[in-house]
């Protein structure tokens, strides 16, 4: 390998490397700052009085869908909604709190039960490709560093291809669900918008809507992340010489 080809495997590997930790550093702002605003709207009251719990349930009802239950489950902002049980799991600060972050977050889980009820394609398509992310997702953490290794050490590339490709699959994913949870935020505040019994004045509405946006944040510095480790790892490929 020559000077030339030294400096560019250097350049690329190093601009890789620099992205990363860029988006490490707005990854850790955007989750405080979420963190920060859910903790502040937990903090106010819903005016209704609804839990998060009969917020879902409330949603669920107007939009015909009878079969999702909902339930708790432990831990801290571990909400979700699973296709597979049907089910709307609310962490205990969101299942029983009647505040606005409580309402805003029930609203946005049962919004992907709504998708899952009108069979919305970007949800399908998540939906289908899990079991192929599981696998690359497992791929990931046996070939990246070993290949690195093997193709430094022995200048074979294969392991670490296999790697790339299966953390390509994983950025993917990762962008992927940005829709889905762009258009679950969008269904939730709609259905809030239209139901003034759920947040009767238009600042809780703009409080949920806040913290909702810092929601869908986390998710787009988490493809972005997927993306500048796929570009690091891809790099040392890229810029391989023989």
């Amino acid at each position: 390998m020559n000077h030339l080809s030294l400096i560019i495997a250097y350049i690329g590997t190093g601009s890789a490397w620099f992205l990363m930790i860029v988006i490490a550093i707005i990854s850790f702002i955007v989750q405080w700052r979420f963190k920060s605003k859910f903790n502040q709207y937990s903090q106010i009251a819903l005016m209704s009085g609804l839990s998060g719990a009969e917020v879902a349930e409330r949603m669920l009802r107007d939009n015909g869908i009878y079969d999702v239950q909902i339930v708790s489950v432990e831990g801290q902002l571990t909400d979700h909604y699973n296709p597979e049980t049907k089910t709307v799991n609310l962490s205990p600060d969101v299942y029983y709190s009647r505040s606005v972050a409580s309402a805003a977050v029930a609203a946005h889980e049962c919004g992907h039960a709504v998708q899952h009820a009108r069979a919305y394609s970007w949800l399908s398509l998540r939906s289908a490709i899990v079991p192929v992310i599981n696998v690359a997702s497992t791929l990931t953490q046996f070939t990246l560093l070993i290949g690195v290794l093997l193709l430094f050490f022995t200048n074979n590339p294969l392991v670490l291809a296999i790697g790339v490709v299966a953390l390509a699959l994983v950025t993917l994913f990762s962008f992927i669900t940005l829709p889905v949870e762009f258009d679950a935020s969008r269904r939730a505040l709609a259905w809030l918008d239209n139901n003034y019994t759920i947040m009767q004045t238009r600042e809780e509405h703009e409080q949920a809507k806040d913290a909702l946006w810092w929601a869908a944040m986390t998710y787009v510095v988490a493809a972005l992340s997927a993306l500048a480790t796929l570009l690091y790892y891809a790099s040392f490929l890229f810029n391989r010489r023989d």
